[in-house]
């Protein structure tokens, strides 16, 4: 499959990076409080969502549809419908990815802008508004940090292939017994507990970590869709549980396979060392 030239999204690029920003602004603004907490009923995960995920996801979606009137749209606090699975080219947007780290005040929360294009994530925008840093990918163009006051750095991750010496990108919360077995059969003995995917994948691509193993079926389309791209832009790997590539703009929001995100060195060995733990949990590809 041909890739499209990385210069074809430099004006994509440049709205998503501005967009990241202005959104992060937004929410900063409510960091404070006080906040208005809702549940989402109508998912059986009851995730939370506040005043401003909606005041990003708007801000975000508002915009990019009057830049891209061409494009789909896919974003975690707007109606899905099935236009979008008509376009080539889709935008997968998490206004405020850690929303529980948002509300507890820990930090961990993220904007994510991602673009996918025949189902394959090809820009992402990943922006932590606390911190100010910010990571960034082009499909073909690497992938770069920033950090307020300095300048742009390339990222690579790291080359650690040895599994029981991996430091484990973990999540504040949704710990289980699994995790724990997973933990225990591969050796590992460090793990950094963070919350958002995209930090998390930001942990590898920083060579703070090495590996991100979600069992759950519960990240959709919006949580992955950004990091994907800057994880294997600066060299690493994500597939589902079983090793297969994700795929974007499907009818079903759910990655319902899991994900695992590595420095891909040993992307292969840690698939077979799932594949009996996941027998023994009756997970099944779907």
């Amino acid at each position: 499959m041909m890739l499209a030239n990385p210069q074809s999204y430099d004006r994509e690029l440049r709205v998503a990076l501005e967009l990241a920003r202005e959104a992060g602004a937004v929410i900063l603004d409510l960091y404070e409080g006080p906040l208005v907490i809702e549940q989402k009923s109508q998912m059986h995960d009851h995730e939370p969502v506040t005043q401003a995920d909606k005041l990003a996801n708007e801000l975000i979606v508002r915009r990019l549809s009057r830049e891209f009137p061409d494009d789909g749209v896919l974003a975690e606090e707007s109606p899905d419908t099935e236009r979008r699975l008509g376009k080539k080219r889709v935008w997968m947007i998490d206004p405020l990815d850690g929303t529980s780290g948002f509300i507890d005040g820990n930090g961990d929360f993220a904007v994510q802008i991602g673009l996918s294009s025949d189902g394959q994530s090809v820009l992402g925008v990943v922006y932590q508004p606390l911190t100010g840093v910010l990571y960034r990918a082009i499909r073909g163009a690497g992938t770069w940090v920033e950090r307020p006051q300095f300048e742009s750095e390339l990222a690579r991750v790291s080359t650690n292939g040895e599994l029981s010496t991996m430091r484990l990108a973990a999540s504040r919360s949704h710990r289980s017994p699994r995790m724990d077995k997973v933990v225990k059969a591969f050796g590992l003995k460090e793990e950094v507990n963070r919350g958002s995917v995209g930090i998390k994948v930001g942990l590898i691509v920083e060579q703070q970590c090495d590996l991100y193993v979600h069992l759950s079926p519960q990240t959709k389309q919006w949580d992955t869709c950004a990091p994907e791209i800057i994880l294997t832009e600066a060299g690493g790997c994500l597939t589902d549980l079983f090793g297969k590539p994700l795929n974007y703009n499907r009818t079903d929001l759910n990655n319902r396979n899991g994900i695992v995100a590595s420095n891909g060195v040993a992307h292969d060995k840690i698939i077979q060392s799932l594949a009996p733990l996941l027998t023994e949990f009756g997970r099944k590809p779907h």
